[in-house]
């Protein structure tokens, strides 16, 4: 056979591509439905965030358009309009209000009631605490001995300790603002026992009706008792009372008598140590208070612990000018 007889042999070879014209096919789909799924999320949290009233307003929207294009708004639902809306739970600051907000009324009857728990956990603390005190004044000897003499009631500032004068027994000379030896012994056993108590105290000085030979134009009851008040207060700090306690100190002369039906009884005469309420503490602290405490209404005002007007100071030793006949 000859060269040119030969046979040609043809081989075919197929290639192969893997993955093909569709093999990113599946991510686009694969996108869409991640896409979708967020949008069905949003939509979810849309809903569930959005009131129950707000809801009704977009489906009414939806449904009658024209009404709210006439009402105003953004839904019927809407408190703004004129056309009271539905839902009791909008966040519409007009017209409506949210669940749980309550009527002023109640505010104010919650408010009061609030007040009134105050006052009474206040009032049962000093009723515990007058107790207290009634206890430790039998336990001392030295308060024991002249209990008839000290009195103990709730007013409305607080618990009053009263150191009454008796009539064998006063507590100052007549006219004078220098303590017997007894007096000065009680207040520094007071002053000992009141300085664990958290309350701050205010002392006032009185005196009876009986006036000075001169009459009020020079050294006066005024003047006395503030002086007696202010000496009161000498002997509760040698006790041991801490001077940051005393948040007034104050002399009241014969406004405000014991015994009303004998403006001149002895036991008009005498040293009240107020343990104050937290809130008739902040009534003194407030300077801007338009109305004083009522203890002190008909009192003049006191610098340092002597009555601002014009006081004719006493002679060194503690004895004021010549009185009137009787011991104040």
């Amino acid at each position: 056979m000859s060269g040119e007889d030969k046979p040609v042999i043809i081989v075919r070879r197929i290639k192969k591509i893997s993955g093909g014209a569709h093999g990113a096919a599946w991510k686009i789909a694969y996108a869409d439905f991640v896409t979708a799924m967020m949008a069905f999320f949003l939509l979810m949290w849309l809903l569930g965030s959005t009131t129950k009233a707000d809801l009704q307003g977009i489906s009414e929207y939806f449904k009658t358009p024209l009404k709210v294009a006439l009402a105003g708004g953004s839904g019927s639902g809407d408190s703004s309009s004129v056309i009271k809306g539905g839902g009791q739970d909008l966040t519409r600051s007009v017209g409506q209000r949210k669940e749980g907000e309550l009527p002023t009324e109640k505010k104010i009857v919650n408010l009061k009631a609030a007040q009134a728990e105050v006052e009474r956990i206040e009032r049962q603390r000093l009723v515990d605490l007058k107790g207290r005190l009634e206890a430790a004044i039998e336990a001392r000897a030295v308060l024991r001995n002249f209990r008839h003499q000290l009195k103990l009631d709730l007013t409305p500032e607080g618990l009053r300790i009263q150191i009454v004068d008796d009539q064998n027994r006063p507590m100052f000379d007549s006219g004078s603002a220098l303590l017997k030896d007894y007096a000065r012994d009680i207040l520094r056993e007071l002053g000992g026992l009141m300085n664990d108590i958290p309350n701050r105290i205010s002392l006032a000085g009185h005196t009876d009706s009986k006036s000075y030979a001169g009459g009020e134009r020079g050294y006066s009851n005024w003047e006395l008792s503030a002086d007696r008040a202010n000496a009161s207060r000498r002997e509760l700090v040698a006790g041991g009372i801490a001077e940051s306690k005393l948040v007034r100190v104050v002399g009241l002369a014969a406004a405000i008598p014991l015994k009303t039906d004998d403006p001149t009884d002895p036991t008009n005469r005498r040293i009240s140590i107020t343990v104050l309420r937290p809130s008739a503490e902040r009534h003194i602290l407030d300077e801007g208070s338009a109305t004083p405490p009522a203890e002190v209404q008909e009192a003049v005002p006191v610098v340092d612990g002597r009555a601002a007007a014009t006081p004719i100071p006493p002679p060194s030793d503690g004895a004021g000018p010549a009185a009137a006949a009787g011991t104040r």
